[in-house]
Parts: structure tokens; C-alpha cells; sequence
């Protein structure tokens, strides 16, 4: 039963991502929302969360390493940030909701593990991954080719990237040309970052200015600037963008790319310690889950059927590597 000190955190917490607007009528307003063009009865923001859950395939868990199949959990990070429909807090404003956290559930569910989620900063999960106290990251990793050189992917979702502006901006985006000199927020570390600092330097190479970056510690405080006129624009994961637009009916997108960039669809993956042994299993029960049905479900949970992808791959080829 929910407190009305619960109940005014939770209402603050939608209000500050715009996402009430969207609401039904009566108490299910407080725990759901239903993003235009969401099919069902709307998404789920509620700590009980109801999690959908498959059978454990011994032939997937004996390709395991000993050690993690003995301890019987699988330890995994994934991101602290607020990030809707990614990783989010639910309106307990404590526990941990997404799409990642529910592929994550399914995969550990398929080897015969329970899931330890572990919330840190963007540049945690690697030094997690790094020193081994991680298994694996479900954190909307990009397969680069660079990162490559440390880890080994699994992957499953398409990894594409959006610009959001306010409605009604009358910009769109469709390359470098477009962001000149426009004051852009992008999460510090990230691949969009990488794109859009490389679109920075091919403007100011070809006589034009380059791109005023700006970097903020929460999404939220990306859509405050967003509204309060202080940012041009925010480029993000198209679903985290997508999710927004659709709940908060303040903002459009005004530009989606692969996030491999040109010519390349870029892939979204679990990631690993490279050569830890764990990437094998992680791809059988990717496809595991596709295969059964339960991936889709997921995905058409989250409003993300269009992010699906018909089979996982182990390292694929990644966004090329950052020109010195």
C-alpha cells in the first residue's frame, strides 16, 4: 500500500520526465503510462513489475565457466542514470525497471542463474568489467571496434540514435551540416558522444562552426534545458528519445541514424570481459529467447518491436574506430 509521501515522490518523479501527460484516469495513472501508438494496456512503471520468466536449458548453462555456474548468480551492471524505456527507477523511486533489466532477467533465467544488478556510472560498468567483479553489462552497450579490443559481445537489439528538439523547432537533421553550430546535450562517454564530436570537427574542417556541446548529469535536466530554450537539442538512444516524445507530447525527433554510423547498422549487445568464457552463453540464450518467443514479448512490452534483431552475434562488426 502506497503512502501519500510514495505516492507525491512518485507523482514528482513523472511530472519531472513529462510522462503524465500521458496517463489513463484514476489510481492506475500513478503506475502506468501509454506512450501514443503503445499497444496494450499500457507500460508498467510499478516496483512489481511482474517480470516475464523462461525455463532454464541445461545444454545453455553447461557453456558456462565452472565458477559462475557453481556460484549461482549472474552479477551484472547496468546503469544508474534514469534512461526510460532502458533502466529506469520505478515510482518506489528505488527499484530497477527497462527493457534492459528484462532481457537480462530472461538471459540468467535460460542459464539456470539468478540476476545481481548492480547500478554504477556510465564509466563503472567497464572498470566492473575490467576487473572481473562484473559478469556482464545489459546497459545499451554498442558493439565499436575499439571496445572490441577489451570485450566480446552478444548481441540483442539494433542500435540506433535520434535528436530530440522542441515541437514545432522546424529543424531536422540528416548529417553534420545540420548541428553547426547548435548547442547539442549527449551523455558524456557514450558512442552518440563519439558522433557527435566527429560531426563537430568535419564542420569546423570545412569552414563551418562546430557544435556547442553540452553535458548534464540526468535526463531530466537535458529536457529541462530542452524546454527552458538553454539547448538546441539532445542526441540519445532512439528509444530513451522516442519514449519521451511519445509521453510527454513537448518535444519531436528531428534526426535518427544507426549508431555505427554510415553504411553500418549499429548492434546493441551484451558485453563481457573478452575471452572471460561467457559470450558463448550469452549468445545461445539470446537466441534462445528469440527463438521462444519471450524476446518479443519483451520488446513489444517496451513499445522497442523495431529495435528487434533475428538472431544474436557474437562480435560483429562495430563502429569504426575514433580518426586521430
Amino acid at each position: 500500500m502506497k503512502t501519500r509521501r510514495t505516492v507525491l515522490t512518485a507523482l514528482a518523479s513523472l511530472t519531472a520526465l513529462g510522462v503524465l501527460t500521458a496517463c489513463g484516469q484514476g489510481d492506475a495513472a500513478i503506475d502506468t503510462v501509454k506512450p501514443e501508438g503503445h499497444q496494450g494496456g499500457g507500460i508498467n512503471l510499478g516496483p512489481d513489475q511482474k517480470r516475464l520468466h523462461t525455463a532454464k536449458v541445461d545444454a545453455l548453462a553447461a557453456k558456462l565457466p565452472e565458477a559462475v555456474r557453481k556460484r549461482g548468480t549472474l552479477i551484472l551492471g547496468v546503469s544508474a542514470k534514469s534512461n526510460p524505456p532502458l533502466t529506469f527507477r520505478a515510482t518506489d523511486d528505488t527499484t530497477l525497471i527497462g527493457v534492459e533489466l528484462d532481457i537480462a532477467t530472461l538471459v540468467a533465467d535460460a542459464l539456470g542463474l539468478k540476476p545481481d544488478f548492480n547500478a554504477v556510472s556510465w564509466e563503472n560498468l567497464f572498470v566492473g568489467l575490467d576487473s572481473g567483479k562484473y559478469d556482464g553489462v545489459f546497459s545499451n552497450v554498442t558493439v565499436t571496434e575499439e571496445r572490441k579490443d577489451k570485450y566480446d559481445f552478444a548481441t540483442y537489439r539494433r542500435d540506433d540514435l535520434a535528436f530530440e528538439a522542441k515541437k514545432g523547432s522546424g529543424w531536422t537533421v540528416k548529417g553534420p551540416q545540420d548541428v553547426s553550430g547548435k548547442r547539442i546535450a549527449v551523455g558524456t562517454g557514450t558512442n552518440q558522444e563519439k558522433i557527435l564530436v566527429d560531426w563537430s570537427r568535419q564542420n569546423e574542417a570545412a569552414g563551418r562552426k562546430g557544435v556547442d556541446i553540452k553535458y548534464y548529469d540526468n535526463t531530466t535536466d537535458y529536457y529541462l534545458a530542452l524546454q527552458s530554450g538553454r539547448i538546441d537539442g539532445y542526441l540519445g538512444p532512439n528509444p530513451s528519445v522516442a519514449y519521451h516524445v511519445a509521453t510527454a507530447g513537448q518535444t519531436e525527433t528531428v534526426g535518427k541514424f544507426s549508431g555505427a554510423g554510415v553504411g553500418l547498422q549499429g548492434k546493441i549487445a551484451a558485453t563481457t570481459k573478452k575471452d572471460s568464457g561467457l559470450v558463448a552463453a550469452y549468445q545461445g540464450a539470446i537466441d534462445h529467447l528469440i527463438q521462444n518467443g519471450t524476446y518479443a514479448q519483451v520488446l513489444k512490452r517496451w513499445g522497442l518491436d523495431n529495435e528487434a534483431v533475428e538472431k544474436s552475434e557474437i562480435n560483429p562488426p562495430g563502429l569504426p574506430r575514433t580518426k586521430n
